[in-house]
């Protein structure tokens, strides 16, 4: 039963972060209710070996339909990967705990922002090329792999409104390029849970098929209605977001 009850969830995660990220705002609450006993660790594996799949799966859908900027995305993708590294290895020697509170304010003020820039990525003008667009792009994959290993929710949305803010993406292609960074992040520390032996693959392999066929489905609704849907996935999911960790920092 629980294996039907994740496989499920990890569906909708799958559709969901295809689309603009917060996957991880269903699947894990889903294996925390499924396996209450668990070592969190294991959970966290459990969800980055299903959702890697899935979450390639999209970049490559993507890659097929959008001008991937690869020169700028490549470099920044490898910068995350050694930032989530470290992330990760931080996050065994200090708690995160710390950020609880400060995450939902600062995803308040993502929401905020983005709902009174009514304009803000509906069209794609890069604001950069060249070295500049590689330093800024690794800058992001720095500073959100770092993030994502060391404490993690809302990664992919924070991934899609700085490559819409700072870089001047629109929605459509900020949420293919957070997906190809979102690889390495999550590949990281896959790597690490598995490493330390924090990976059931007889559930993992189960869920990330389901993982991958939401992310078909989530990807082709994105490239079928263009910037503007994505805009309206990512206001959702960022509310939904402050919803969750409001309530885990103030209530729960």
């Amino acid at each position: 039963m629980e294996l039907i009850f994740v496989t499920c969830a990890s569906l909708l995660a799958g559709f969901v972060d295809s689309i603009v990220g917060g996957g991880g705002l269903i699947l894990v609450p889903a294996l925390f209710a499924a396996f209450p006993t668990t070592h969190p660790a294991t959970l966290f594996g459990i969800n980055k070996g299903a959702s890697i799949w899935g979450t390639a799966v999209a970049t490559a859908q993507y890659a097929k339909r959008v001008d991937m900027r690869w020169s700028a995305l490549l470099p920044a993708a490898l910068a995350g990967f050694g930032g989530s590294l470290a992330g990760a290895w931080l996050v065994t020697e200090i708690s995160p705990q710390f950020l609880r509170k400060v995450l939902p304010v600062v995803l308040l003020g993502v929401l905020i922002y983005t709902l009174v820039k009514k304009e803000m990525g509906r069209h794609h003008t890069p604001r950069f090329s060249g070295r500049t667009e590689t330093l800024v792009a690794c800058c992001i994959g720095l500073l959100l792999g770092f993030y994502d290993g060391f404490f993690g929710p809302g990664t992919g949305s924070f991934f899609v409104f700085l490559f819409v803010r700072w870089l001047g993406y629109d929605f459509l292609n900020a949420s293919a390029s957070a997906k190809l960074l979102n690889v390495a992040t999550n590949l990281a520390a896959l790597l690490l849970f598995a490493y330390k032996g924090h990976v059931w693959w007889h559930f993992a392999l189960t869920m990330a098929v389901a993982n991958v066929v939401g992310s078909l489905l989530g990807t082709h609704m994105a490239l079928k209605h263009g910037a503007t849907f994505v805009r309206m996935v990512f206001i959702f999911v960022v509310s939904a977001l402050i919803l969750k960790t409001g309530y885990d920092a103030f209530i729960g």
